[in-house]
């Protein structure tokens, strides 16, 4: 018998016609020590599953039971971390550690006390940040805080919801790391709910896909020994055949689920070929060194003198060329996308777009942002609209609605062509994002971490969209993202920046993969580790501090 139990339980929301069922018949079994990671993407019920754990809700029908005693509500016995962190901000680190300890420990001297608040605190690296409140605290410190909080509860069990899904990519490894340091050495069981494959597989003894119905869907055993090295893991066979397999488990299950869903859609006829207005945009534009930043520069005022972000930028690029820029955060990658989009001026040096300076912001240069900033009271048609009028003066207005229902097709939108953004989800904003900026018919695409703020499973749809997209226009395009597989997977070249200040291109990786590209085709390709590994290889130099080359040598 597990030290957890869910017993034939389904959970539901809402009464009578209003009602939705998230959970169905589901038999789970946690044991003792174990390491369990609950993988799935928004929508299926991951924290519903994990509420349920802690006590918070109750089950609609069967039950959940904790060392065979039916849970009731929460207690100190499963210690609970959220992706959302809730400090308190009037009180130090300490203060807010210590809140738990003395839930726990009431009776303890005000040594002892002060002596578990620093084991905890320093359990999670934060000893020099004791007296520091959550304001001065980065989101990964914060997030530490969290983290040391429920540790200082003692809990049995920890149950992890998302916790590193706010973070950027460094934090989130470091942190990551840190946490199957802490269950190693304490023996708790933790059950993990994430929605990225790595993550699992690096965490994990044991996976559990849940599935867009709110079903449990097929459990993987993560038979690779610990400790695991992130860096060693992408020359490790079981780990790449494992991953391959998830992936392609949760993707036929994600899209198997949305193709249920569109049976009852309106049979909508595709418009063949690209729209003759998009076409004559495209005339007469130069091929070689269609985009050259040359002795790039930004340099900010500060009471301190002048701070260099970004420092010597030259890069060239052809018409028809897709890059993406990697770092880690803070290297400059979105100052130097700002000022390609001319929202952020040059300091020094200049780049020039089919043999003209960039000036100041332009239709011809057209930017997809992590937050898609629709008009929440117009329609997606109507959105993608506002641009196409402008930019096509002189074409009918029956060309410039081909030109907007060509490309909300394209992206999947061809039956929420009139729905108002404000009733949409991320991933459909972002969808009418994209399909904006390539409408624009832009002689440059800037894309700024146009996936961030997705799940994975939309995230992944929305690249394959966006590769879809972008084979049949050939726009030139720059993406700047911190996620090694999609800038492998979207890209021609690879274009990595050192650490900030001073920040410049540390190494370019030429990525000779075959187009059209899908994930799942790349992950069987041969070669695909082989990039993945020069840029895991370069992030991992420039993870402790380095800001240039010279300096990491």
């Amino acid at each position: 018998m597990g030290i957890l139990e869910f017993k034939s339980v389904n959970k539901g929301f809402g009464e009578g016609t209003a009602h939705t069922e998230v959970l169905k018949n589901i038999d789970l079994d946690v044991k003792e020590g174990e390491f369990l990671v609950l993988l799935g993407f928004s929508g299926s019920g991951k924290t519903t599953l994990i509420n349920l754990m802690a006590g918070l809700e109750m089950p609609t029908s069967g039950e959940v039971t904790f060392k065979g005693k039916q849970i009731t509500g929460p207690g100190p016995e499963r210690g609970v971390i959220f992706q959302n962190y809730s400090l308190m901000p009037w009180l130090t680190v300490a203060g807010n550690v210590g809140l738990a300890v003395d839930t726990m420990f009431p009776d303890l001297s005000k040594k002892e006390r002060s002596e578990k608040v620093a084991h905890y605190v320093q359990m999670v690296g934060l000893g020099h940040a004791m007296s520091r409140r959550p304001a001065e605290l980065s989101g990964g410190m914060r997030q530490r805080v969290n983290v040391a909080r429920a540790l200082a509860m003692d809990p049995e069990m920890l149950l992890l919801d998302e916790p590193l899904s706010a973070l950027d990519a460094l934090t989130r490894a470091n942190l990551a790391d840190e946490i199957v340091n802490i269950w190693n050495v304490d023996k708790k069981t933790c059950v993990l709910i994430t929605n990225d494959v790595d993550e699992a597989i690096l965490m994990g003894d044991r996976i559990i896909a849940l599935n867009p119905d709110g079903t449990l869907g097929t459990e993987f055993e993560v038979n690779i020994p610990r400790p695991r090295d992130r860096m060693a893991m992408n020359d490790d066979v079981v780990f790449k055949s494992l991953r391959a397999e998830v992936t392609k488990y949760l993707m036929d299950a994600g899209i198997e689920s949305k193709v249920e869903g569109t049976r009852v859609l309106p049979d909508v006829t595709p418009i063949h070929g690209v729209p003759a207005a998009v076409a004559k945009a495209q005339e007469g534009m130069i091929d070689r060194n269609f985009l050259d930043f040359s002795q790039l520069h930004k340099v900010y005022p500060t009471p301190k003198g002048p701070l260099t972000v970004v420092e010597d930028f030259n890069l060239k690029m052809n018409r028809g060329e897709f890059i993406s820029l990697i770092g880690h955060s803070g290297c400059g990658k979105s100052t130097v996308l700002t000022m390609a989009a001319g929202l952020n001026d040059i300091s020094k040096g200049a780049i020039r777009l089919d043999g003209r300076h960039v000036e100041g912001a332009d239709p011809e240069r057209a930017v997809v942002f992590q937050s898609p900033n629709l008009f929440p009271w117009l329609t997606a048609r109507e959105n993608v609209a506002i641009g196409v009028d402008k930019v096509y003066p002189r074409a009918s207005q029956a060309e410039r609605q081909d030109v907007v229902e060509y490309y909300l097709e394209r992206v999947g939108m061809a039956d929420a062509m009139n729905r108002p953004a404000s009733s949409m989800s991320n991933g459909m904003k972002q969808r009418v994002g994209i399909a904006r900026a390539f409408a624009l018919s832009p002689k440059l695409l800037l894309l700024d971490e146009p996936f961030g703020m997705l799940d994975s499973l939309t995230r992944w749809e929305l690249q394959e969209v966006l590769m879809e997209v972008w084979d049949r226009t050939k726009v030139t395009a720059v993406c700047v993202t911190h996620d090694v597989d999609e800038a492998v997977l979207l890209a021609d070249r690879v274009v990595m920046m050192t650490n900030g200040p001073q920040a410049t291109i540390g190494k370019i990786v030429d990525v000779d993969l075959p187009r059209p590209r899908t994930r799942k085709a790349l992950l069987e390709h041969p070669d695909y580790y082989h990039y993945r590994a020069e840029v895991l290889d370069f992030l991992e130099e420039y993870e402790h501090g380095a800001t240039s080359k010279k300096d990491a040598a």
